[in-house]
């Protein structure tokens, strides 16, 4: 039994349940990026954040991200997309595409997709020999633990859903004028692969889930569910990061009306 399948994927939320929480988690995360970016509190540059989203195709990750970002100015965080590599980017490392994105300190960088796609697609399909990929473990964990070494909040997510939830959603795409776009041949042949791939996304979890870089697993069959959870998953961490580094989270904003 891995890790995915000790997954609550009945977890969920009502619309008004859903509203309450993120208006409480916006105000929280906008507070703290503030913090970091040294717009508010002693004015100090804090460490940088670096949001990475992995998950199954139609698993939530862009509404995900418009929630996560919805409340930040945009000129304090730069959310990037990864797709597959160019011809030019594979004449070098695989990771040697990621580095002039990565946010420095008071910066914060949004990943749609990332590394994790050596392990994940790569392997699945072939597209990297054996060998590159099982070495990329250790090439990932020694990059993921300089970056956190020099300072780095890196918050991993993986976005889990249901085999059945997943056609659901293709098939709303598929019906959907403006969302088809998003829908190819190829999300469809990859579900053939969802047992090689869910092989792959155990291994990765069981390889590079670090104290220094932790995985965080979220439970998306439940959309509201999960939107709520990754920015209180993102909020948890940062606080983990501030005071890694010896800077208090400062305490949150007291909103309680008079009686």
């Amino acid at each position: 039994m891995g890790r995915l399948d000790e997954l609550d994927l009945t977890a969920s939320l009502t619309r008004k349940e859903e509203a309450r929480a993120l208006d409480r988690a916006w105000e929280r995360l906008t507070q703290l990026r503030l913090t970091l970016g040294g717009q508010i509190g002693e004015r100090k540059l804090g460490p940088p954040t670096c949001v990475v989203f992995e998950g199954w195709d139609a698993s939530g990750k862009g509404g995900a991200i418009k929630r996560l970002v919805a409340h930040i100015d945009p000129r304090h965080v730069r959310v990037v997309q990864f797709a597959a590599p160019t011809a030019d980017e594979k004449r070098h490392h695989f990771l040697w595409r990621f580095f002039g994105v990565l946010p420095g300190w008071g910066g914060m960088a949004v990943f749609d997709r990332s590394w994790y796609g050596r392990v994940l697609v790569e392997r699945v399909e072939g597209f990297a020999l054996r060998e590159q990929w099982l070495r990329a473990y250790d090439e990932i964990n020694s990059f993921e633990r300089t970056l956190a070494d020099e300072g780095m909040i890196l918050v991993k997510l993986w976005l889990h859903i249901s085999e059945a939830e997943q056609v659901k959603r293709f098939r709303r795409r598929e019906s959907d004028p403006l969302k088809a776009w998003k829908l190819t041949d190829e999300d469809w042949r990859n579900r053939e692969k969802r047992r090689e791939y869910e092989e792959a996304v155990e291994d990765m979890l069981a390889r590079t889930d670090q104290p220094y870089a932790p995985w965080s697993l979220i439970e998306g069959d439940s959309k509201r569910y999960a939107r709520v959870k990754v920015i209180e998953t993102v909020i948890e961490r940062i606080e983990q990061g501030m005071k890694q580094w010896g800077m208090e989270p400062p305490p949150p904003l007291d909103r309680r009306e008079d009686d």
